[in-house]
């Protein structure tokens, strides 16, 4: 009994250390499917990528990933957006369009694996990984991928209508001009704010409040209040649980910062 015991053991050392939470749940209609890292690093097709500027990281990173868009294989056309969803609650929206133009030219996405052989060092300022799954890209901008389109500790990844397709009430009015500064404001805030905080309702991130409701921060703010928020959240307030990151001209231009204002105050006119 005791050298079957002393057997067992020396296997699970020999194989190395597992983590519970290293199973990737894809989603795509009824189609459910579950990899976990070994599994996907396994796969014929994971290389290991060169990613110059790591959003996350802020430096150069070396990973073993697979191609998202072979890893997601085929998905109804209905379903045009990614909603990749992190342990903690941070809930990207990436369009589906920008995954498929790494294949004509454009940014590359991949999917990053946190090799348990190999751990990936913590985060800058966190004493977690980004593991154990992450989306991470080739070339960003080559398609113009935003900073929360890079997110860490994945989990899952559904395929979904596009939020303002899922929310109708986060849309700006129709009458609104094709080059108003809401309506990118509208697209700069699918992208940069919906992982983290919902507009009226929409959207299911759980980081950060509702900026559509109760009240809409441009109802209690002044502009300059509110793009410093933005620009650099420390310097306006603190609070021991405080996480929102700093955009920077990097992160989101100066026009971009202007459309976003400009989409909740339009949001809380309408």
């Amino acid at each position: 009994m005791r050298q079957a015991l002393l057997l067992l053991a020396l296997i699970v050392l020999a194989a190395g250390p597992t983590r519970a939470d290293d199973t990737l749940t894809l989603t795509f209609g009824d189609n459910v499917r579950r990899f976990t890292a070994a599994e996907l690093l396994a796969r014929p097709d994971a290389s290991d990528i060169e990613v110059p500027d790591d959003v996350s990281y802020g430096r150069a990173m070396r990973y073993r990933a697979v191609p998202l868009l072979a890893l997601i294989g085929e998905v109804p056309k209905d379903l045009d957006t990614l909603e990749a969803s992190a342990a903690d609650g941070f809930v990207s929206q990436i369009p589906r369009a920008l995954v498929e133009k790494g294949a004509n030219g454009g940014s590359t996405a991949w999917l990053a694996i946190d090799d348990a052989q190999q751990p990936w060092p913590p985060l800058p300022g966190k004493d977690a990984s980004a593991g154990p799954f992450y989306i991470v890209w080739q070339h960003p901008a080559r398609s113009g991928i935003g900073s929360e389109q890079w997110p860490y500790q994945t989990v899952a990844i559904t395929g979904v209508e596009s939020p303002a397709h899922r929310w109708p009430q986060m849309r700006v009015s129709d009458d609104l001009p094709a080059n108003a500064p809401a309506r990118h404001g509208q697209s700069v805030f699918t992208t940069q704010c919906m992982p983290c905080h919902r507009i009226k309702g929409a959207g299911v991130a759980e980081l950060g409040p509702d900026l559509g409701q109760p009240m809409n921060p441009t109802q209690y703010m002044t502009e300059e209040g509110l793009r410093a928020l933005i620009r650099n959240p420390k310097a306006v307030r603190t609070w021991p649980n405080q996480i929102m990151p700093g955009f920077d001209e990097k992160k989101l231009s100066a026009a971009d910062l202007d459309a976003v204002i400009a989409y909740l105050a339009q949001m809380a006119r309408q």
